[in-house]
């Protein structure tokens, strides 16, 4: 399983926290933080799209399959093309691409029974072998929830992908996306409770990721606010960045700078926009994309 150094326990204290705030998390995670790129990529599995995530070098960290929510069977056309692109070379010390499947779970509205069917539906396949890595939880809560029940619906979640890929793979190091697409309570990121390695806290135009869009941290607590959350980052990746409508390849470039400076360890930009922001390649290539993201850290 994916090892997490421990980290300040949530009940910091306001004046402690507060610091944090002013902290920029590049300063605060250290210079050894880089950034990778990180594609949902919601298309078929024979789509162009795919073949250019694949071909580019460095590869994608991490690429998002989404077989119709995760509703149609992750079969025989699916895991191939999962198992290609986990062949790829990242840029960080030489890794694979990471494949995660696609689940909905509507703000944590939809019953735990219900979910974990669909996570089965990538994890138990008739040759019970793995073709992800992980799963990615869209639509996920970002309030803690009365008595924390929001938070510990998505601990649950997070424990039965864990359960789950180790009773496959003793050595595999399974990986657990939460999508709020916005900052997150700090209280998913409690030692002991926390619910994803990974939360994508900002999701949404280029327009307002440079403009007033940014919330000003990717958690926040109650009582101080928003603020960048490096002290809950040991790793520096526990923060991903979704930018469409992205103008051009400079602006991808200004997207990513952004989202270093803004703590994240995976973005991706993109030029394709609404409805479905995440169905085509950028213009300028995955390849400008991950070989930019490299430059930084």
């Amino acid at each position: 399983m994916r090892k997490l150094t421990k980290s300040l326990p949530v009940v910091l204290a306001c004046a402690a926290l507060a610091m944090t705030a002013s902290t920029s998390g590049a300063a605060a995670a250290g210079s050894t933080r880089g950034l990778e790129i990180a594609v949902p990529a919601y298309v078929y599995p024979g789509d162009p799209m795919l073949t250019g995530v694949q071909s580019a070098s460095p590869a994608p960290a991490i690429v998002i399959l989404n077989p119709n929510s995760g509703n149609d069977p992750f079969d025989g056309p699916w895991q191939a093309r999962a198992d290609s692109l986990r062949t790829a070379t990242t840029t960080a010390g030489g890794g694979h691409t990471k494949v995660l499947g696609y689940v909905d779970t509507a703000r944590g509205a939809r019953p735990l029974a219900d979910v974990k069917v669909t996570i089965d539906n990538y994890l138990k396949t008739a040759d019970h072998k793995l073709h992800v890595d992980g799963i990615f939880f869209d639509q996920s809560g970002r309030d803690c929830g009365t008595g924390n029940a929001t938070r510990d619906y998505y601990a649950a979640l997070r424990s039965y992908v864990q359960e789950t890929v180790y009773a496959l793979d003793h050595q595999a190091e399974e990986l657990v996306v939460d999508n709020p697409g916005t900052a997150v309570a700090d209280c998913y990121l409690e030692p002991g409770h926390r619910t994803a390695d990974t939360f994508v806290t900002f999701e949404g135009s280029y327009a307002a990721y440079t403009g007033g869009g940014w919330l000003g941290g990717n958690v926040f607590n109650y009582t101080v606010g928003y603020y960048s959350g490096a002290t809950l980052d040991p790793s520096g990746t526990s923060f991903w960045h979704l930018v469409h409508a992205t103008p051009d390849a400079t602006a991808m470039h200004t997207a990513l700078d952004t989202a270093f400076d803004r703590g994240a360890g995976y973005a991706y930009a993109t030029d394709d926009v609404m409805i479905n922001p995440w169905d085509a390649s950028p213009s300028w290539g995955f390849q400008a994309e991950t070989s930019y993201a490299a430059t930084l850290g």
